[in-house]
């Protein structure tokens, strides 16, 4: 069990024992929004949770429980209710178990002729009273509450079979509809194993130095600022700093990133994340419940605890669908005369499949994306992404790499390009400028090493003088070395004329007062922008535009390049301004950013996505998507597991009320019986259930 507080309202999530479907969370729904003062509760049946918002001055914990309490189920907390909470988990199958077991014996004592004429009647109306009791108990709760829910369908049914003398065709009825929710709970099952794999990754001890002795301790014990030591193999168990010796950190769980990454001295890890070779301490910044994981693991059962649009509408239609099955179950009767045709109306119509088919699709959509290294966070994003019409990108760290690159070198007087980048790099070798930074980058990646200058000089705006074996370098701007009596030809600022046309810095080299080269410097797109770009426009998306607060010149350069819109010179607040153009032209909305800069724009867009989210808490929390990577590419992976998940729900629903329908005609009409209306009803249910399990598929 979980609570938060909020400002003037609380929060608690609670972990709850025997709900077998869909409509029990419903059941729950009810029960507790009932009690003055929750605010409003919502219970997720695939996570077995309830997550119930409501004001401490009104009601105490112990009044939500009671409400929860009250239609049969168990909150899990206690030794004695854990050890209660596996027997109701054994119980289901050993009614369903000994109601099958009577029933066979029922049909096989019919067709052998074994004993009193009256034996299969007894076996049936025992296997009834075995598999009906759950049923009816679930029914008369509900009834107290006061609600109707598919229990108080299938009771009616029962008595009003066993009433007109039909003993084995209503124990069978009750077989089927136990056998169906069991086997509907193994396979929802499945899907709450997959999540729940995601989201148990924390490590329950670590490794400790204290006192000059390395020991191990629980996990909740580690204090931050401890030295903390993890050896090959294991999961890291706090977020922290690299202080000694190196590693290759595996750091799928939390990015979806399959290829280790190799860390050092004064890298960030993760918790979770597994040390594949290598040993090395680190210095714990976030401990227990502040790491990045238990962050993610909050927010991942928040988003899908939180019910979507779509699930609302749906839950909202349940509520009135039984009493108009009732009312219909009853005209037929009224109008027929015949009981089993209004008895099997009322087993095929339960809205089972109805109220499954939007949860389980967004739940296993929700795990699917969080395994890729996508943090949706809730059903209501997940929705909104997949109608989506309209992306806008910031430019700096989203579409390019957000830091200067060497992007040309331009050779004067038959120099080459490794020379001018030698000498560059021994002119800005002393410099903390970011331009300095890309030239002795490039610079390694070339090979080339680089000394230290015998003197150097940086001029604020202008340049960089440095002396190197007796040479004089001038690294900078065009006026700068001509103050310094290097002559320009005007083939040379002719090539810096273009560079800057096309949004690049560029810096003259001079050696001994002669002319060596040009380097153009430029934030660079990211390597599978272009892809990406296209991928998207595959996706469906009509309008891909980048905002940005860089100059035009630039805007239009990275614009071309990838063939989309642009709007330069932006301010933080004119980037508002133009999401909620887009938004009044009726779009559905997506912004991606960076989570820090870009905030008032993804919080103001339908969606806001922020890219690199796993080094920053801020992304996390002002976005309703966060990408865990820097990782472009990412964005149409989401978009189309959006619209596949849509897509399910719009199946499961068409579906159920096509089935449901159907099933309702065809009963009143007499060409159903009640055991194959059970049948249909129970495959309705698991049906919908495969189709959303199909959502775990990796995108």
């Amino acid at each position: 069990m979980e609570e938060k507080r909020f400002e003037g309202k609380s929060k608690i999530v609670i972990d709850i024992e025997g709900i077998h479907c869909a409509d029990c969370a419903l059941n729950i729904e009810r029960s507790v929004e009932h009690v003055p003062g929750v605010l409003s509760a919502e219970v997720s049946y695939v996570l077995s949770t309830a997550t119930v918002y409501y004001d401490p001055h009104r009601v105490d914990e112990e009044k939500i429980k009671k409400a929860i309490t009250k239609p049969g189920y168990l909150v899990r907390e206690t030794f004695a209710q854990r050890t209660r909470a596996l027997w109701r988990q054994m119980r289901p199958f050993l009614f369903m178990a000994s109601s099958g077991i009577t029933l066979a014996l029922s049909y096989l004592s019919g067709w052998l002729h074994i004993g009193s004429i009256d034996l299969p009647d007894a076996f049936a109306i025992a296997s009834l009273i075995l598999g009906g009791f759950p049923i009816l108990k679930s029914a008369i709760k509900a009834l107290l509450i006061p609600d109707l829910n598919v229990d108080t369908l299938v009771s009616i049914a029962a008595i009003a079979a066993t009433v007109v003398g039909a003993y084995q065709e209503a124990a069978t009825v009750i077989f089927i509809m136990l056998l169906g929710e069991f086997l509907e709970h193994l396979t929802v099952g499945k899907t709450r194993k997959a999540i729940s794999a995601l989201i148990q990754l924390t490590p329950k001890t670590a490794w400790v130095r204290r006192e000059q002795e390395e020991v191990q301790v629980p996990i909740e014990e580690v204090k931050a600022r401890e030295i903390v030591i993890v050896k090959p193999g294991e999961r890291i168990p706090v977020d922290g700093k690299i202080i000694s010796g190196c590693a290759s950190i595996n750091q799928a769980m939390l990015t979806g990133e399959s290829i280790p990454m190799d860390k050092g001295i004064g890298d960030r890890v993760y918790c979770g994340t597994i040390n594949e070779s290598g040993s090395c301490e680190i210095e714990a910044t976030q401990v227990a419940e502040d790491t990045k994981l238990a962050q993610i693991k909050r927010l991942i059962r928040e988003a899908q605890a939180e019910k979507s649009p779509t699930q609302r509408v749906m839950d909202r239609f349940a509520r009135y669908f039984i009493p108009a099955i009732l009312l219909i179950a009853l005209a037929t009767f009224l109008i027929t005369g015949d009981a089993l045709r209004a008895i099997t109306i009322l087993i095929v119509a339960c809205p089972c499949a109805l109220v499954l088919g939007t949860p389980t699709a967004v739940v296993a959509a929700i795990g699917n994306a969080a395994r890729q290294g996508i943090l949706i966070k809730g059903g209501v994003y997940l929705e909104q992404m997949g109608r989506l019409k309209t992306l806008l990108m910031d430019k700096t760290g989203t579409l390019t790499y957000g830091k200067p690159r060497v992007v040309g070198i331009h050779r004067f007087d038959g120099s080459d390009e490794k020379e001018i980048l030698y000498w560059a790099a021994t002119a800005e070798k002393r410099s903390e400028h970011p331009l300095a930074k890309a030239i002795a980058e490039r610079a390694e990646e070339m090979g080339l090493l680089i000394p230290h200058p015998e003197s150097f000089e940086s001029l604020r705006g202008k340049g960089v003088k440095a002396q190197w074996n007796g040479k004089a370098i001038l690294l900078g701007s065009a006026q700068f070395l001509r103050e310094e009596n290097v002559s320009l030809p005007e083939s040379a600022i002719e090539v810096l004329k273009q560079k800057e046309s096309e949004g690049a810095t560029s810096l003259f080299l001079s050696l001994d007062h002669r002319l060596l080269g040009l380097i153009s410097i430029a934030d660079t797109l990211r390597d599978k922008a272009r892809v990406t770009i296209d991928r998207i426009r595959k996706e469906g998306i009509s309008e891909i535009w980048m905002l940005t607060g860089d100059s035009p010149r630039v805007a239009e350069r990275i614009g071309n390049e990838l063939g989309i819109g642009f709007e330069a010179n932006l301010l933080p607040e004119e980037k508002v301004r133009k999401v909620k153009e887009w938004k009044k032209k009726g779009h559905g909305v997506a912004m991606v950013g960076d989570g820090i800069n870009d905030a008032p724009a993804l919080a103001v867009a339908d969606v806001g996505i922020a890219m690199g989210a796993v080094g920053t808490d801020v992304a996390i929390e002002t976005s309703d998507i966060a990408l865990m990577t820097d990782e472009l590419e990412k964005i149409p992976t989401l978009i189309r597991l959006s619209r596949k998940a849509l897509r399910v729900i719009k199946e499961n629903i068409v579906f159920a009320l096509a089935f449901n329908t159907a099933l309702v005609i065809l009963s009143a009409q007499g060409w159903v019986t009640m055991i194959l209306g059970a049948i249909a009803h129970q495959a309705s249910s698991l049906l919908v259930i495969f189709n959303s399990m199909r959502l775990l598929r990796k995108a």
